[in-house]
């Protein structure tokens, strides 16, 4: 059953895109039946870990033996990792399902269906592993994956630049987590998770000399580790390709931004807590960057008008959270939020993806409005996930947002009242920022120009099937599973799979601190509608104003204007530099370019030889003759 888990996803992307000729729906159905499948299998493991904690490390072979260094492939089945298991077999179950009706008309459909069965595979790889070798390569498959997803209407200049810029940010990224795995493998002698970890007490006093400072061995790990997940998990200052990932159908932003990809960076945190808790710097680290991101991209959400990126946004955000959960050590709490999350932030993006087919590929939100009746199931799911998102009570992010501000709020960490602070502040902002985008959606006047409105439609049953299933899941998923995941005994379900140095209580906490959020979340509902429908003329006249707030928070923060500024402008101009003067004026002027001129420069003078006069000919066989008799005479 294991085995089928993750490989189903890959042989169905080989398969059904060998056979896209065989029947007009071959590869779709082929593809989605394959990943269905794993999805139920990984439901049924997932359910006989919390019955009776079946779990094992099923290797497959050995990739590769050197003396005492062993790097198996393997599927390693613990908790944590059957967690992932469920959010990213059924989401992207859910997501291949839809793509059958969202990308009907596209003729390139199997291409894109095995991509996403490719990227499935990856993703599962990744959180199978046992060492960080495997690891590394899920980690790259799925950035290979996004890369070829991102770009897939690759005729589009947009797809292209997109898919470009997240390969190379993405790098970034990698190479940090590269290093950190060449320091684990130099000092621990081995890449095996269970086996560095359990090393890792014994290396807590190791220093090490780095840019001439001299700091802890494992701080230093951790701090590579971490600008790995930084990158994958898009957090502040490697965030600028997530937004840009919008340029690929909604199908792959769904897949990337609630099961896959940036889910990666919050995977692999946790999975490494054994080492994370050994570095409280690290750890504070991990805070800072998880609240700056959070803070930053709800305030950019707030004046977005795709509304694709607005969702994307709301990631990057929601991400921040997770991240700053586990920074202070709530690594359970971080998993709980990725796994509420992965259902409502799939139930938002599939339903924009269903608003925009009703739009006829209409993105911006003021173009929309009005909608309500005509989209009446989109409408709803889209209610639900919005209720979801915002943390309203009772719905799945209630429970885990609310959780890591709880969990903050009684951590003794030095930043837990910065972060409880800053928690509320963005559940704020991403309570206004998300009800905006959906009063404008679908209340107010309809303000389309170019479709009347009698054209708008409903999305097939084949796209409202998966937003139905996701409803239920954004609904449900907090209530049902809030005990099991973080409650008082939560410790007996995650056993070692996840690290805990000093556990956090979870009692003692003031009733009037449960109210404040869901209160501040819940006022937020009308104050949106206020300004965003019934009295537009206050936001409007803000917006005219001279104030640089809104320019500042429209052009995000200027982070890509000044990375403009500092890397891509001078590299431009170093690159013109040396293909000027080095390429073209030294190596191309003496080398090929050189001596092709000098040959045909040799070649125009002997053809004036050529005359047909004889004693042409005889000159040139005497100075021949000449030549020759001076080299025998010389030897």
């Amino acid at each position: 059953m294991e085995y089928a888990i993750i490989f189903l996803p890959l042989i169905g992307c080989i398969i059904g895109y060998l056979g896209r000729s065989l029947t007009k729906f071959f590869s779709e159905i082929t593809t989605s039946l394959f990943v269905s499948i794993s999805a139920i299998l990984s439901i049924i493991v997932f359910w006989q870990g919390i019955q009776s904690s079946k779990y094992g490390n099923y290797i497959i072979f050995k990739w590769v033996s050197s003396g005492n260094f062993i790097a198996n492939w393997s599927i390693n089945i613990d908790p944590l990792s059957s967690v992932m298991l469920v959010v990213v077999t059924f989401v992207s179950a859910l997501v291949h399902i839809y793509s059958i009706g969202y990308m009907s008309q596209d003729p390139h459909k199997p291409r894109f269906m095995s991509y996403l069965s490719l990227f499935t595979f990856s993703m599962l790889a990744l959180v199978v592993s046992d060492n960080f070798l495997q690891l590394f390569f899920g980690w790259e498959g799925v950035g290979l994956c996004s890369y070829l997803l991102i770009g897939f209407w690759y005729k589009k200049e947009s797809a292209n630049n997109a898919a470009i810029k997240a390969f190379i940010v993405n790098r970034v990224g990698d190479f940090g987590l590269a290093i950190g795995i060449f320091l684990i493998f130099f000092y621990f002698g081995s890449i095996n998770f269970k086996e560095v970890f359990q090393l890792a007490p014994q290396l807590i006093d190791k220093k090490f000399l780095f840019l001439g400072f001299e700091t802890s061995l494992i701080t230093l790990i951790c701090l590579f580790l971490f600008i790995g997940a930084m990158g994958k998990s898009a957090q502040f200052l490697l965030h600028t390709w997530l937004p840009d990932a919008m340029e690929g159908p909604t199908p792959v932003s769904a897949l990337i931004h609630a099961a896959t990809m940036v889910t990666a960076g919050v995977f692999l945190v946790v999975r490494c807590s054994p080492l994370f808790e050994y570095s409280q710097t690290i750890l504070n680290l991990v805070t800072i960057v998880g609240m700056i991101t959070a803070v930053f991209a709800a305030s950019v959400a707030l004046v977005q008008n795709d509304i694709k990126k607005i969702v994307a946004y709301s990631t990057c955000s929601q991400l921040g959270y997770m991240f700053f959960a586990a920074g202070v050590g709530a690594y359970h709490v971080a998993m709980f939020h990725l796994f509420t999350h992965a259902f409502f932030k799939a139930l938002l993006f599939l339903g924009s993806g269903s608003v925009i087919h009703a739009f006829k590929d209409e993105q911006d939100i003021r173009n929309m409005g009005g909608v309500r009746k005509k989209l009446p199931y989109t409408y709803l799911f889209m209610l639900i996930g919005t209720l979801a998102l915002t943390g309203f009570p009772f719905l799945s992010g209630f429970y885990s947002k609310d959780a890591i501000i709880e969990f903050a709020y009684l951590s003794n960490s030095s930043l837990g009242n910065y972060v409880v602070i800053i928690g509320i502040l963005t559940a704020f902002l991403t309570s206004i920022y998300s009800w905006r985008l959906f009063f404008k959606t679908f209340h107010g006047t309809y303000n389309n120009k170019t479709i009347p409105i009698n054209e708008t439609h409903e999305s097939p049953i084949v796209m409202l099937l998966p937003l139905f299933l996701l409803a239920i899941g954004a609904i449900f998923s907090g209530f049902i599973f809030k005990e099991i995941l973080i409650g008082h005994h939560s410790k007996e379900f995650w056993q070692s799979s996840v690290f805990f140095l000093e556990e956090i209580k979870h009692d003692h906490i003031p009733f009037w601190f449960l109210l404040l959020t869901p209160v501040i979340v819940v006022i937020a509902i009308p104050l949106s509608f206020y300004y965003f429908i019934s009295n537009t003329k206050i936001i409007e006249s803000f917006k005219n104003t001279n104030l640089p707030l809104y320019n500042f928070l429209l052009n995000k923060w200027y982070i890509d204007e000044l990375y403009e500024l500092i890397f891509v402008k001078p590299s431009k101009k170093i690159g013109s530099f040396f293909w000027r003067k080095i390429d073209l004026g030294t190596i191309d002027r003496f080398g090929p370019d050189g001596i092709s001129k000098l040959v045909k420069i040799v070649s125009n003078k002997a053809g004036k030889f050529q005359s047909g006069f004889i004693y042409d000919y005889a000159f040139v066989m005497l100075i021949g003759l000449s030549i020759l008799l001076t080299y025998l005479i010389l030897n």
